[in-house]
């Protein structure tokens, strides 16, 4: 299956030229801490997740950021406030196209209770994620075709040697470093991501380039992972 990309690791290539992408997940929220499904729910941060998000905050205060863009949930909206508090003048706009997966029926769903009471689609879901859509909700494969064009239409808007932020759900960022990397959505585990976790990639034009997949060193820093 290839390696996973756990805490505080990176995945370098050499730097290319273009439009640099910085890809940060949502800081913790009670959900997450109790292991429930969240997709649309529009849950805030919690008290570790607002201190991993100015830990991440603080880790790209330097960064010299062209403008940030935000899934309109409060998680991501909060995250990518405490960004931005280092960013007096960047732009800090809301993107519907960078929401988490819709869930369907198993939103709110606890995991243990998912696992038990569905297990056949667990197995599906284990086997051949890609194409199979969450019941009354959405699959990665749409999930992935809007994040795409959300990311394409976004970053035409600059010009190369630019720097965007983008703040955004685990499915969301998952989806679009398998389409950078040129991997299968179903082997999307390969790109896992934890709350406030940073990724960078490039672009440009149609040529992606992945340097960084799930990097949490600012958080182990601080005793926050």
């Amino acid at each position: 299956m290839g390696k996973n990309y756990k805490d505080c690791q990176t995945m370098e290539n050499i730097q290319q030229p273009g439009t640099k992408i910085i890809l940060v997940r949502h800081g913790e929220t009670e959900w997450n801490r109790l292991h429930r499904f969240q997709g649309l729910s529009d849950i805030p941060l919690n008290e570790k997740g607002n201190s991993q998000a100015r830990s991440l905050a603080l880790a790209l205060k330097d960064e010299v950021i062209t403008s940030i863009y935000s899934s309109p949930l409060k998680r991501a909206m909060e995250t990518a406030s405490h960004i931005g508090s280092f960013h007096s003048k960047t732009p800090l706009i809301k993107e519907p196209g960078l929401m988490e997966m819709d869930l369907g029926d198993f939103e709110g769903m606890e995991g243990r209770r998912w696992k038990e009471e569905h297990q056949d689609f667990r197995k599906a879901w284990e086997e051949k994620p890609a194409t199979l859509s969450m019941p009354g909700g959405e699959s990665l494969q749409d999930v992935q075709e809007r994040a795409v064009a959300t990311l394409m239409r976004i970053s035409e808007l600059y010009d190369s040697g630019s720097t965007l932020l983008i703040c955004s759900h685990n499915f969301v960022i998952v989806s679009l470093l398998c389409f950078a990397s040129g991997i299968s959505l179903d082997r999307f585990r390969e790109m896992r991501q934890d709350t406030a976790a940073l990724n960078v990639m490039y672009t440009n034009g149609a040529d992606f380039h992945v340097e960084k997949v799930n990097d949490r060193q600012h958080l182990c820093l601080n005793n926050q992972s």
